[in-house]
């Protein structure tokens, strides 16, 4: 054999030992997922984030992989908690989330996740932005719009106890017609933004879904916040404490109404239909 066929012969083999080798690997990878999956269902975060990070290893195109990853780190991050490990691990999820959204931007659960994520930090702002983005990508997403509307709520809520409290006063849930003046006038002006976007969102949520008690439980809550602004027109107020007061009748209903449903409806796990891990 002369020395062009011998090269042209080596690298057929090479090739060949390449696609094989290529083949083991995906194969691997696979499997790892798998195992993965199996540990993540049985609540073994730490040893499923093991198998997803080789599967990710073996081969970084495999589908889902990368969601899956995060997905476990995220299920390791402790609510409300600031220490350096639990954001670290907070971060490592976020950016493995958006090299997902890198190569497929509409991803909603990816969006999900990180809003998510930022939620459970703490970070409001940053959760918020990106329910939007799932908002952008599905207008009629329920939750994405109520916790806008939550987040909404919980900056405005905040405002008022940062006003009263030094002033001397608890919040009444009612308008808080006794503060002075001045206290409420800095109420509204931190607050109506809020309020206007959070009553937005939320009437949006339960647009989406007619039996959203959450959601419907949050409406009176905001509706007691925007009484605040109405200070010195108590007509204004009581017609904001009286849609208050019927968005709270309907939670309780719906919410009752729910719970009936669902000791009437078949048990068991639901699976979602993306292949996303819950």
């Amino acid at each position: 054999m002369n020395g062009p066929a011998r090269i042209s012969a080596l690298a057929v083999v090479l090739a060949g030992m390449v696609l094989s080798m290529s083949g083991c690997s995906r194969l691997a990878a696979r499997d790892q997922l798998n195992k993965g999956v199996d540990a993540y269902k049985s609540g073994k975060y730490e040893e499923a984030i093991g198998h997803f990070q080789k599967a990710t290893e073996l081969d970084p195109s495999l589908p889902m992989a990368k969601s899956y990853l995060a997905t476990a780190l995220a299920q390791n991050i402790v609510p409300g908690l600031d220490t350096p490990e639990n954001l670290k691990t907070a971060d490592q999820a976020i950016s493995i989330f958006q090299e997902v959204l890198a190569k497929k931007p509409d991803d909603v659960n990816s969006l999900k996740q990180i809003a998510g994520i930022y939620f459970s930090i703490k970070k409001l702002d940053d959760a918020k932005t990106w329910q939007k983005k799932v908002l952008a990508v599905d207008a009629k997403d329920p939750e994405a719009a109520y916790t806008v509307g939550v987040i909404d709520w919980t900056e405005a809520h905040e405002n008022v106890l940062k006003a009263l409290v030094p002033a001397g006063f608890n919040d009444d849930g009612e308008g808080n017609v006794k503060a002075p003046k001045k206290v409420m006038d800095t109420i509204k002006d931190e607050n109506s933004a809020l309020i206007e976007e959070g009553l937005q969102y939320l009437n949006q949520a339960v647009a989406n879904r007619a039996n959203y008690d959450d959601a419907m439980a949050y409406l009176n809550l905001i509706y007691r916040r925007k009484a605040d602004l109405d200070f010195g027109n108590d007509a204004a107020r009581k017609t904001d404490l009286a849609q208050a007061e019927e968005w709270r009748t309907k939670a309780m209903g719906t919410r009752k109404a729910n719970e009936e449903k669902k000791d009437k409806g078949p048990g068991g796990i639901t699976m979602d239909s993306s292949g996303n891990l819950k």
